[in-house]
């Protein structure tokens, strides 16, 4: 084969190459998960969520990321949760990821709740120790940021595959929150909620799916 064949070829293979990475990629990035509707009727309905340490989707790694449970009792994986606009939500999440503490104590104090308190575990809690929180929710469009404990690291029967059950060591957080005219929120975790990134932001984790989602309003 000639030079000028060859360095074709081989223009021709690297080009290849980068189309089917930019396809992956572009592939990947436009997945949007299923959109799962809050249970009940306005003007009250209940979202029941459950963060895991580690969620298997392959090809992906295992991930630390939400489930919903839509209104079949199914555990979904999905972050694109549909709510009534002029509502109150009550969301109920389980929490089996472990405690990491947080990057700042302020992120300790649930914001834009129903009467500015969670109940965690039976207690009702106007602030957080921030040492024993894993990460936040949070809907900025909304003021509304909650800490949420994590499961103690010498915590026995851990869960170790996704859907988690109630059988296995969790904290249970539940709030309120008052939706208002209708539009696409998103919200998100807050650090830390990567490990391995700095200042445990960012990556892939913080992507839909995962531990960022959207809240439509409707």
């Amino acid at each position: 084969m000639s030079k000028p064949a060859r360095a074709l070829a081989v223009g021709a293979g690297l080009a290849f190459g980068v189309a089917l990475i930019v396809y992956y990629i572009v592939s990947y990035l436009m997945v949007t998960p299923p959109g799962v509707a809050a249970t009940g009727s306005k003007p009250r309905v209940h979202l029941t969520l459950q963060t895991v340490a580690a969620f298997g989707n392959p090809p992906h790694r295992d991930w630390v990321s939400y489930l919903v449970r839509n209104p079949s009792g199914k555990w979904v994986h999905s972050t694109i949760l549909r709510v009534p606009a002029d509502s109150t939500v009550t969301v109920t999440i389980y929490q089996f990821d472990t405690a990491t503490g947080l990057r700042n104590p302020f992120w300790g104090q649930p914001r834009g709740t129903v009467g500015g308190m969670i109940n965690v575990d039976g207690k009702t809690l106007n602030v957080l120790d921030p040492d024993l929180a894993s990460h936040t929710f949070a809907i900025p469009d909304l003021g509304v940021s909650v800490p949420l404990k994590g499961v103690a690291d010498d915590a026995k029967n851990q869960c170790s595959v996704a859907p988690c059950t109630l059988a296995e060591a969790h904290t249970t957080v539940n709030f309120s929150f008052e939706t208002g005219k209708p539009g696409k929120l998103r919200w998100q975790c807050f650090v830390p909620c990567a490990a391995g990134f700095p200042l445990g932001f960012g990556g892939p984790m913080q992507s839909l799916g995962w531990m960022d989602g959207y809240l439509m309003v409707q």
